[in-house]
């Protein structure tokens, strides 16, 4: 008789990420019929830039694919440090970087990093549902922070959610899943905080280049020079660049963060893909032309859904980034909450949607607009005939 499985008790309970279940569900589905249209999933339909893919490819011809060092090849983490120089404002070095399989990988490695057995993380909501995992991998507790009825982030409720355990505060701007940019006051309010209650801020800024009207978005590492000290900051390909199979992104920070970092994925990782990195390299030495083009596509998709979200009676944050609309659907909700609702919306209308639940607000859906004009439209069809229902 087999012996019974055990398994460690940090993964036991972990569940695969909802946004990729819900997107291989509408796949599988998608083999069976062919109506499905597919809002689950962040990831741009555009192909990656014409100078990525050519780096890539004269890097598979040259036949030199292999280990490069832990933290990246010297030349891509001293164009990352010029690039995050230019877009922050603030001065950083090759040596303050380290080169990750993905912003994914940045953040799982700072995470496991910064946090230890019973501390804690605030996490205001609504938050991506990979973060709150990551920091229970770590040992550690998140702490979620609902927002005001506004959207806008509970400043107040964060300060009071502060506890002696409390090691750090995760931002996400622009925000996934709302498309919220944080604002100069709210960012000066954020990072006054940390100083206050000595926290680390990581912030995940891999929307940061896709933001549709108003100022662009800042980093809380530009509100003073000694927030250079306490600031990392996650970016990466996928988003802005299209490079979602590249995987590949960076953590830039403080030289005990980065060098901790880099032993951490010395030993579980290895080195960042050799291919992607050139290919990332050519993305930032100079911004890709696709890139502006993207942008305005996203730009005319936002506003076909946002206005038709609206026509349906439903409100929502406005989303000034990323690639996201979180409507609130909470009077069409049963007992089974917005998991039963994008259930029966994928099952019964071919539209696959991310539940609120997955990231803290069970009331809302998220919907992507990385896809084409004629699906936003028919998604809105589709929507609106089964709120009616």
């Amino acid at each position: 008789m087999a012996p019974a499985m055990k398994l460690s008790p940090t993964v036991a309970d972990l569940s695969l990420s909802v946004t990729l279940a819900l997107d291989a569900r509408a796949k599988e589905l998608a083999r069976e019929r062919d109506d499905i249209v597919n809002m689950a999933v962040g990831e741009p339909d555009f192909p990656a830039p014409a100078a990525c893919l050519e780096a890539a490819e004269r890097r598979l011809r040259s036949g030199h694919v292999k280990y490069t060092p832990a933290a990246g090849t010297p030349s891509l983490r001293a164009t990352i440090a010029r690039y995050v120089t230019e877009t922050r404002g603030v001065p950083y070095e090759a040596a303050d970087i380290v080169v990750c399989h993905s912003a994914k990988h940045a953040l799982s490695g700072a995470i496991l990093a910064l946090l230890g057995a019973g501390d804690e993380m605030l996490i205001p909501l609504p938050a991506w549902v990979s973060y709150f995992e990551m920091v229970k991998i770590a040992g550690a507790t998140p702490v979620l922070v609902p927002p005001r009825p506004d959207y806008r982030p509970d400043l107040e409720a964060i300060e009071r959610a502060i506890g002696p355990r409390t090691r750090a505060l995760l931002l996400c701007s622009p925000s996934n899943p709302s498309g919220y940019v944080l604002d100069a006051d709210e960012l000066r309010a954020l990072t006054d905080l940390a100083r206050r209650h000595d926290l680390w801020i990581l912030s995940d800024e891999i929307y940061r280049r896709l933001v549709y009207e108003g100022p662009p978005a800042g980093s809380p590492v530009a509100a003073g020079a000694d927030l250079r000290e306490r600031v990392a900051i996650v970016d990466g390909a996928s988003k802005c660049f299209a490079m979602t199979g590249f995987r590949i992104g960076f953590l830039c920070g403080p030289r005990p963060l980065i060098s901790a970092v880099t032993n951490l994925h010395s030993q579980m990782t290895g080195s960042p893909n050799a291919v992607s990195q050139d290919a990332y390299e050519a993305a930032l030495v100079e911004e890709p032309p696709e890139v502006a083009t993207m942008v305005r596509a996203f730009a005319e998709r936002r506003g076909v859904l946002v206005d038709g979200l609206r026509a349906l009676g439903l409100s929502l944050p406005e989303p000034r980034g990323a690639f996201y609309a979180f409507p609130d659907v909470g009077a069409y909700l049963d007992e089974r909450g917005s998991v039963g609702f994008c259930a029966d919306l994928l099952e019964d209308r071919g539209l696959a949607l991310v539940p609120g639940a997955a990231f803290g607000m069970d009331r809302h859906v998220r919907l992507s607009y990385a896809t084409s004009l004629a699906n936003i439209r028919e998604a809105l069809a589709r929507l609106g005939e089964f709120l009616k229902r």
